[in-house]
């Protein structure tokens, strides 16, 4: 269970731009020639977050169409709740209880 939560808080500090900002600030402050560096870690960054964000599922669909996908997953989740109490009320299945 630790596991993935250490999996999302590491995605979304891969994402965080602002360290890297902050560092930039930092070397311009003290006119250091590390800001070049620094520039550079921040555009391979943004890179990344760009790569990310065009591999993410459902980009590639207009909202009209996450729209009307959404609509359908819904009517297949209703469809299938209704199934289910339907078949639980049948009470055709003996359930074995678990000891």
């Amino acid at each position: 269970m630790a596991a993935p939560q250490q999996r999302e808080e590491k995605e979304s500090e891969d994402c965080s731009l602002l360290p890297l900002v902050h560092d930039i600030i930092k070397c311009m402050d003290k006119d250091s020639p590390e800001v070049h560096q620094e520039l550079a870690k921040l555009k391979v960054k943004i890179q990344e977050a760009r790569d990310q964000i065009s591999t993410m599922p459902g980009v590639d669909s207009s909202p009209l169409e996450q729209q009307q996908q959404l609509a359908t997953l819904r009517e297949q989740v209703r469809t299938k709740n209704q199934l289910l109490q339907k078949y639980k009320g049948l009470c055709m299945f003996d359930v074995p209880k678990a000891s």
